[in-house]
């Protein structure tokens, strides 16, 4: 009998003790509680009842990185050249069509007889140079002396080598702005026909508009050691 009670009382003393293992276990219980992380961040929280434990895992937003590809020339802009336009002394002629220099040459020739010469020769009168230049015989010359030089700037008549005549005088060479004269020297009593004194050879050249002789011009005195007649 007092066996039995002791066994009921241990069986008693379990079950109390069981009881509270059980209310032991049932206090350990976990809640988890799963969050969406926002947008875009990826952020996700865990909580329990238990001792405080939470984890964050952040994953930043990656931007694609920006990339700018310039031409490895820049581009360039066309060269402007400016040109400045020369003075119009020294412009060359426009004249363009064959009838057109035709009809300036004879304009020319037309300013010489006026003076009372004739041209000897029209070829050497060029339309498409700056300066242009007609050789003259005095007209009704019976021997053929009595010779001027006739200028003419862009085709207008703008005077003679000398302001007198020579015996002789023939264009050498030309261009442009520049014609080039000779003079045959004569010494004290050389008859026309034979100079003896050799010859002068004398530049015209245009000069801001004026025409220069770059060489001193033969004197046209016949009593003068060397002379142009």
């Amino acid at each position: 009998m007092r066996r039995r009670v002791a066994l009921t009382a241990c069986a008693l003393a379990l079950g109390t003790l069981g009881g509270g293992l059980l209310g032991g276990c049932g206090g350990g219980t976990k809640t988890v509680t799963v969050a969406a992380a926002p947008s875009g961040t990826g952020a996700r929280s865990t909580s329990s009842s238990g001792p405080a434990h939470t984890t964050s895992t952040a994953s930043a937003a990656t931007s694609p990185a920006s990339t700018t590809t310039s031409p490895g020339t820049a581009a360039q802009s066309p060269s402007t050249t400016r040109t400045a336009p020369a003075p119009a002394f020294v412009q060359p002629s426009t004249t363009g069509a064959p009838e057109a220099a035709g009809a300036e040459t004879a304009a020319a020739v037309a300013v010489v007889k006026t003076h009372g010469y004739t041209p000897s020769d029209t070829s050497e009168y060029h339309p498409n140079q700056t300066l242009r230049v007609l050789i003259g015989t005095r007209t009704g010359s019976a021997d053929g002396y009595d010779q001027r030089a006739f200028f003419f700037l862009g085709g207008k008549y703008i005077g003679t080598d000398a302001s007198q005549p020579s015996a002789s005088v023939r264009v050498v060479s030309q261009g442009d702005t520049e014609v080039v004269l000779a003079y045959p020297l004569y010494r004290p009593h050389d008859p026309l026909c034979c100079p003896g004194g050799g010859r002068s050879t004398v530049h015209f050249q245009l000069n801001d508009g004026q025409l220069v002789p770059l060489q001193p011009i033969p004197s046209a005195s016949s009593t003068a050691a060397l002379s142009r007649q």
